[in-house]
């Protein structure tokens, strides 16, 4: 039997609410949406990162930042540790990754890091990478790296970056034959990050029409709206090459052999709780968007399709990726595998093994002290800590946008030791030493 070929399609910093299918007032996102029905949405999918860097190294890795080398932003992810990659290419994938990297240690303090070179052995063993290291300038990206084994030094992109590298990916779906290795392809683009830029066909989300979430405080709105409607115009745009892709995978004959995984690295709070970007434990800043589509005929049959409740966490996306295409998951990962909910593959036994919480952290910078470590249960429980410092507790079933913090509420203290534990517990099994609040 043929093996199934995988996409990773992974943008930066769209938060999970921002698509149609999750709910959005404002954004349109039929692709997406598509997606969400014939293929399998993870709506409470959560960064367990909120920040590039360190996601990016435990998507590769399965390992959460801790237990891995990029703990910190503009961190270098170490060329030993071993990658989901590694895996692919023992079982004769194809691997290429076009776009974002942001794991070669690059510091833009130092220099535009999109102009600098990632050095060969630190670009993931993939083999082609056509890429850089970050970049913020949508319409003045440049890549540069291998293309098997010749080196390729930088050029420019000749247009919006997300456009340029879907068109890249599609180039080489078009020049696949019968005969070729199955691949696992990446495609990693900087939108919708800011600035807010994005083609002109897709801006026309008027700022003072666009419905706020209601955690947004009125000293915020304004800048909300603007900032919202460049943020949408990017998704739109996001949305319409997700289409492309999907239909250069049907006019190859290859949709069918091909799970296309859709999914971010973390969130943006865009005014919700007053603040902006991204670093915090906010639903705005932690839900991320996580979708398959493809591999299996779209339709919906009520287990393959539609959406799974499930605490879908960046450890878990190598995994994941790995048991869609049928490959055994190394020991050395550390998250959970969650194909069988679009699969089907031995679907009742994995429900009922599924982890019924997430463990989310930030472990801080070089020049504060400030970190924090949460749990986020799937019964719609969130509790948050400081170094030795309570912060904050959510029921989010009946306070889904986290205007009523319980942490210091009395009635609410044997709800927040019992989530204290359960994030003890974490920090045990995990191998970290975060220093949890003393009851």
């Amino acid at each position: 039997m043929k093996k199934p070929n995988v996409i990773w399609f992974i943008v930066d910093q769209m938060r999970g609410q921002a698509t149609g299918c999750n709910g959005d007032p404002n954004v349109f996102t039929p692709n997406l949406d598509n997606m969400a029905i014939g293929g399998t949405n993870f709506p409470d999918a959560v960064s367990g990162y909120p920040l590039c860097c360190p996601f990016r190294g435990s998507m590769l890795t399965g390992k959460y930042a801790h237990n891995h080398s990029v703990k910190l932003h503009e961190d270098r992810l170490d060329p030993s540790l071993d990658t989901v990659t590694d895996v692919f290419r023992q079982n004769d994938y194809e691997t290429v990754y076009l776009g974002k990297w942001h794991l070669a240690g690059f510091k833009e303090s130092e220099g535009r890091s999109a102009l600098r070179t990632v050095p060969p052995e630190g670009r993931g063993r993939f083999d082609t990478w056509l890429g850089y290291d970050n970049n913020n300038s949508q319409w003045d990206c440049y890549l540069h790296g291998h293309d098997g084994d010749e080196e390729v030094p930088h050029y420019r992109l000749p247009g919006y970056e997300t456009d340029c590298l879907t068109d890249m990916a599609l180039g080489r779906i078009a020049a696949r034959s019968e005969s070729d290795r199955p691949f696992f392809m990446v495609v990693s683009v900087q939108p919708p990050h800011t600035p807010g830029l994005a083609p002109a066909e897709h801006r026309h989300y008027q700022a003072q029409q666009l419905t706020l979430r209601p955690n947004v405080p009125g000293t915020c709105g304004a800048q909300a709206r603007i900032a919202l409607s460049s943020y949408y115009a990017q998704i739109e745009n996001i949305d319409a090459n997700v289409g492309r892709l999907v239909d250069g995978l049907r006019n190859a004959d290859l949709l069918d052999d091909t799970h296309i995984m859709f999914f971010c690295d973390h969130g943006d709070q865009m005014g919700s709780q007053g603040r902006f970007g991204k670093c915090v434990p906010y639903e705005e800043s932690v839900r991320v968007p996580f979708l398959i589509g493809g591999g299996l005929p779209m339709r919906y049959d009520g287990r393959k399709s539609g959406n799974a409740p499930c605490l879908v966490n960046h450890v878990d996306i190598a995994p994941t990726t790995l048991g869609l295409c049928g490959l055994d998951v190394p020991d050395w990962m550390e998250g959970f595998d969650y194909s069988h909910r679009r699969t089907g593959r031995n679907f009742q036994e994995r429900m009922k093994q599924e982890p019924q919480s997430a463990y989310l952290q930030l472990i801080g910078d070089r020049e504060s002290s400030y970190a924090w470590r949460c749990v986020v249960t799937r019964d719609g429980w969130k509790y948050a800590c400081v170094k030795d410092g309570e912060w904050m507790l959510y029921n989010l079933n009946s306070d889904p946008y986290e205007q009523n913090n319980l942490a210091f509420h009395t009635g609410y203290r044997q709800k927040r030791e019992e989530l204290k534990a359960l994030l003890q517990q974490w920090i045990a099994k995990t191998g970290d030493d975060f220093p949890v609040p003393m009851p």
